[in-house]
């Protein structure tokens, strides 16, 4: 297939390219490259790209290919609710619009990058299948709800949305995310030896491997299309449902001399759920996740080692999204509406 990834240069993309491309596809990449500069370790071969935002494709950026892989979105909840219009701006109305743009040029199938969160304040006394009722608490679990309602009444006969709900990513990337709960427990440990918990170690959380995530993209794209049409898929493990103080656990016995600590605030988390991804696994044979939450952090720590992560850094601005966010604006160099500013303007300061 010829397959469009926007987002591809992202903490996710760069798992999910090399997936693609050993399996045969012809990948081509659109993004706006707005976290190029948060690396850790080599970065993926490159890809044919687009370097643009996603809120300015045209249709003829999306003909020719027979499949598109929606990954770009502001990616998390402090981000959203930096500017929780330009989340919607971005994650929900570009989106669709990307969604009827594709259908509109003939591609067949288009697989959006949804989120667990879509079940938010569900508390953890049941588990979830996809027919389980929506209560996002954030922006960004909002915006991604919208997107499901709004995309599915444009299948048909000619195209085909697929919807991954994904759990709570983790894994090591060469676009390292430090404000995923798993990477960040692994982090902080390493670095001071702290196992440190934001929250009161109550809240249930499913968590996935990055290269889980990718693989689920990979097998609903090749999946037949009566198996996959219009349909949603909680992407993870069922048994992959921890309770804050449970990852913690694993970690310090990951981290040699870690121990688990509480930050002052340290409260009860209206984010809490745990959600069954049974359907996947029956319906799509091809998806065989293969990591759990202590082999993540086994390969988060010993990558952590190997590339000298500093507290600086993990804290800062190259590894947490928001303080990413708000250096490029403090430079000036990112508008409000998170638009790169132009060198012109830049240069006229």
């Amino acid at each position: 297939m010829r397959v469009l990834v926007t987002g591809h240069n992202g903490y996710i993309g760069c798992a999910l390219l090399p997936i693609l491309t050993r399996a045969g596809h012809a990948v081509v990449g659109l993004d706006n490259c707005m976290f190029e500069d948060c690396t850790m370790g080599p970065d993926a071969d490159p890809v044919p790209t687009l370097r643009k935002d996603v809120r300015d494709v045209e249709p003829s950026d999306l003909e020719g290919f027979d499949a598109i892989i929606h990954l770009a979105g502001i990616s998390n909840d402090p981000l959203g609710d930096l500017n929780p219009d330009c989340t919607y701006d971005i994650n929900h109305r570009a989106s669709v619009r990307l969604a009827r743009l594709a259908k509109d040029v003939g591609v067949s199938r288009f697989l959006f990058s949804s989120s667990c969160s879509n079940y938010g304040a569900a508390g953890g006394d049941t588990i979830l299948d996809e027919h389980a009722a929506f209560n996002p608490v954030t922006a960004y679990g909002r915006s991604k709800v919208l997107v499901e309602q709004e995309v599915a009444p444009l299948g048909d006969e000619n195209f085909c949305p697929v919807f991954l709900r994904n759990a709570t990513a983790y894994g090591f990337s060469a676009r390292l995310r430090g404000d995923l709960v798993l990477n960040n427990l692994v982090g902080w440990a390493h670095i001071t030896g702290k196992v440190r918990l934001k929250s009161d170690g109550t809240p249930w959380r499913p968590i996935v491997h990055i290269e889980d995530i990718s693989q689920a993209f990979l097998a609903l794209m090749e999946a037949p299309r009566d198996l996959v049409y219009n349909q949603a898929f909680n992407v993870g493990r069922t048994e992959e449902n921890y309770q804050m103080r449970d990852l913690a656990q694993i970690v310090m016995e990951t981290v040699p001399g870690s121990q688990v600590t509480f930050a002052e605030d340290a409260g009860p988390d209206k984010r809490c759920y745990r959600v069954n991804c049974d359907k996947i696994l029956n319906a799509i044979p091809a998806f065989q996740p293969q990591w759990t939450a202590r082999a993540g952090a086994r390969q988060l720590y010993e990558a952590y080692q190997a590339f000298g992560l500093t507290l600086a850094d993990f804290e800062g601005p190259r590894f947490m999204r928001i303080h990413h966010v708000k250096q490029l604006q403090k430079d000036g160099r990112l508008d409000s509406s998170l638009r790169w500013v132009p060198v012109a303007a830049m240069s006229g300061r």
